[in-house]
């Protein structure tokens, strides 16, 4: 029996990794009754009210400081500042019409400013006005977007900064005329939330799909000159088939392709090769490892440990796997339909 098999249940019997996805945080139960069990809406909603009561959520939420700021600043290296515990609250699944986020969220907007963490013109910058790398403004902005702020400004900001390849790219300022896979894949988690948030527009959707484009002609991991695997990030050394729960603003395969999933598109043949690498870490009890995590502080752990089975990655593999076998499916199914009206003819 092929264990790699996208089939998650070729190796395990069927419904055990579910169980064990179950007895643990809100934050994974209600993502997995949504996105695996396909359980009705009202059970995912009240586990998923949970996330600001109990469990991860709700420690997190603890530690925000009467001014605003979880670690003092609005951002910062070690993953432990306001907008790094933002993004994991989005990745908890935190509702955004919660009492709790919209306190949370408003102490935020009203007393959060950039000083100190950017250049000084930006000093006075409200929080969700963002400062000056897309990298981090795309970070900014897929928070700010998931919890109904206003980001527009970072929006079309962002907007103006798209390379001629596609893509995007912090190093652009200092010269730089190609993009970036860590910094395109945090610009369109942004332009994504937005649209999600705020409706599709012509400019921000355009923007989006020209990245997009950037890494499926790349088939995700590839050089396009040459049709090389990067197997390594040049600037933080990270192996891109080595997966991380947070990402933060790392780039890796699952992380490109769970953007491809909650965009919605039908995966073609430049996703296949992809889909290998997360396939085949599957280990024979059905589960994935932790395989790293970068350096700096967590503000709370996530998961057992590096090299441990993660409740986390298992989860976003096995939803990737799915809308990926699902979507094939469907391909197969549309194509056999349509030769049998040929044959008819």
């Amino acid at each position: 029996m092929d264990t790699n098999s996208p089939d998650r249940r070729a190796a395990t019997p069927e419904g055990s990794v579910e169980r064990w996805l179950l007895e643990s945080d809100p934050s994974i139960r209600w993502q997995v009754k949504r996105d695996l069990l396909c359980a009705p809406e009202d059970e995912v909603a009240a586990e998923r009210a949970r996330v600001a009561t109990e469990g991860a959520g709700a420690r997190l939420l603890a530690m925000q400081s009467r001014d605003g700021l979880w670690g003092g600043v609005a951002w910062n290296h070690g993953w432990d500042s306001t907008m790094h515990v933002l993004l994991l609250l989005r990745d908890l699944g935190l509702d955004p019409e919660s009492a709790e986020a919209r306190q949370a969220v408003g102490l935020i907007r009203d007393r959060v400013t950039w000083r100190d963490c950017g250049p000084p013109e930006v000093d006075d910058n409200a929080f969700f006005a963002g400062e000056v790398e897309p990298c981090i403004n795309g970070q900014v902005a897929a928070v700010g977007a998931y919890f109904g702020q206003d980001v527009r400004g970072i929006i079309d900001r962002l907007l103006g900064e798209q390379l001629p390849d596609g893509g995007w790219n912090c190093e652009a300022e200092r010269g730089s005329t190609r993009s970036s896979f860590n910094t395109t894949i945090c610009v369109l988690d942004a332009l994504l939330e937005y649209e999600h948030t705020n409706g599709s527009t012509p400019a921000v959707t355009a923007a989006r799909l020209g990245g997009q484009e950037y890494l499926l002609e790349r088939r995700l991991f590839r050089r396009k000159s040459t049709g090389e695997a990067i197997e390594r990030d040049r600037k933080s050394d990270a192996v891109w088939t080595r997966f991380a729960f947070p990402t933060w603003w790392h780039y890796d395969v699952l992380r490109a392709l769970e953007y491809l999933r909650r965009a919605g598109i039908a995966p073609d043949d430049r996703v296949a090769e992809a889909i290998d690498p997360v396939a085949s870490k599957r280990g024979v009890d059905g589960r994935w490892p932790l395989e790293t995590r970068y350096p700096g502080t967590m503000p709370i752990e996530t998961d057992e440990g590096v090299g441990l089975p993660s409740r986390w990655n298992t989860l976003r593999a096995l939803r990737v796997l799915d809308w990926y076998s699902t979507r094939n499916e469907r391909r197969k199914g549309e194509a056999g339909a349509f030769d049998g009206f040929e044959r008819q003819d």
